[in-house]
């Protein structure tokens, strides 16, 4: 009996996807794109308290040694050469060995199944870094790109909660950190990290991660929130 043919499901053709054979990202050529994005971005990470990178710019040692993370970005606005990205969800699995600083992250990306064909590789390029901008320092920090699919990926913000939920993969709720003013969360404020001038504290509630061979969970880890406002330009 002649073996059943895998169904097309997650794992895009090649010509559609950032794959495992890219070429290093230290030799990878930037393309200045016009692009921006606004939004929010938050993640969940393996720090036992509020991430040290934050205030250090990615230069102390996570409190493990290591960094696991997933991060979910909600575009609210945004565009890539003229094809709107308004309204669709990116989820990335993100594994650092030491410093953030330092490089040699393996990221995995899931775009969310909405996207069009150019909205899809137009996210790519943006979080490869090689559409240059805002997130062009991911071509020197990113050294492998282990996956990258299309997926239903669904974010949760209501009040204190933020949620992100990518089948069986990525299960994340987190909560916002409560100030002493209840309407003001806790938050580092003027900044010059790599996301955004202001970053909300916040804990993981509910954490999984589970594909790619890694098996995370966060609960009680470190978490954080961050509007976002990027963009590229030709």
């Amino acid at each position: 009996m002649a073996a059943r043919k895998r169904p097309d499901a997650d794992r895009l053709p090649i010509s559609q996807r950032i794959d495992n054979r890219m070429d290093n990202p230290k030799r990878r050529r930037l393309t200045p794109t016009d692009w921006a994005i606004k939004g929010e971005l938050f993640l969940n990470c393996s720090c036992t308290v509020f991430c040290p990178c934050v205030v250090s710019l990615g230069k102390h040692p996570p409190t493990e040694g290591h960094c696991h993370a997933w991060m979910a970005i909600a575009i609210d606005e945004g565009h890539y050469e003229g094809e709107d990205l308004s309204g669709l969800n990116v989820g990335l699995l993100v594994d650092i060995p030491g410093r953030m600083a330092e490089g040699n992250w393996k990221v995995a990306a899931y775009v969310d199944e909405r996207a069009s064909g150019k909205a899809y590789n137009g996210i790519l390029q943006i979080f490869s870094g090689q559409a240059g901008g805002t997130t062009g320092l991911f071509t020197m920090l990113v050294s492998e790109i282990i996956g990258a699919e299309r997926e239903k990926v669904e974010i949760v913000r209501e009040g204190n909660r933020r949620a992100i939920y990518i089948g069986r993969k990525i299960n994340g709720e987190i909560e916002l950190m409560e100030g002493a003013d209840k309407e003001h969360p806790v938050m580092v404020s003027n900044s010059k990290y790599w996301m955004g001038p202001d970053i909300i504290a916040a804990f993981g509630r509910k954490s999984r991660v589970r594909d790619y061979g890694r098996v995370w969970d966060f609960d009680g880890k470190s978490a954080e929130v961050c509007p976002i406002n990027w963009s590229g330009g030709k």
